[in-house]
């Protein structure tokens, strides 16, 4: 009997190199996406980026600036074909579990309230919304308010 083996999950601090596949699943998955720039700059700055890649294909990506003692999640997102797989889940664990090695005691966070799916991944996770940011997006029509969201990270278990 032969065992299959499951493609290896990793979770990988984001580099230059990662930046054209990081594009392609920014533009794919936001209407107003983030450019090479942003993500660069992020880099530069030392925030801390990171990959999801699975058997080496990229899958997701996540970039959390630091604020004092408050990890910013600024950008999560999945491969729109990889969508309601765990991606998105693992991606956030991992988020929150690397924001208190930075000395982070709370992990804040902006989503639209159109993104259903994100904001159950956050209600699932136990975040708690704390304000609205008026005509925080870009939108077709004008522009939408963004949720405030945070979660205590003391509460977590790397």
């Amino acid at each position: 009997m032969s065992a299959v083996l499951a493609p290896r999950i990793e979770m990988l601090p984001m580099n230059a190199n990662d930046l054209d596949g990081v594009l392609a699943i920014e533009n794919a998955v936001y209407p107003f996406p983030w450019t090479r720039g942003n993500f660069a700059d992020s880099l530069a700055a030392g925030y801390s980026a990171w990959v999801c890649r699975i058997g080496g294909e990229l899958v997701g990506y996540a970039v959390i600036m630091m604020v004092l003692d408050e990890a910013h999640l600024l950008n999560i997102s999945v491969d729109q074909s990889r969508h309601g797989m765990g991606f998105g889940a693992r991606l956030l664990r991992h988020a929150m579990s690397v924001a208190p090695t930075l000395r982070a005691r709370m992990l804040l966070l902006e989503v639209r309230p159109s993104n259903e799916r994100a904001l159950q991944l956050y209600k699932h996770f136990g975040f708690v919304r704390i304000g609205v940011r008026k005509a925080y997006y870009p939108a077709h029509e004008g522009r939408e308010d963004a949720l405030v969201l945070t979660h205590a990270l003391a509460e977590v278990k790397a």
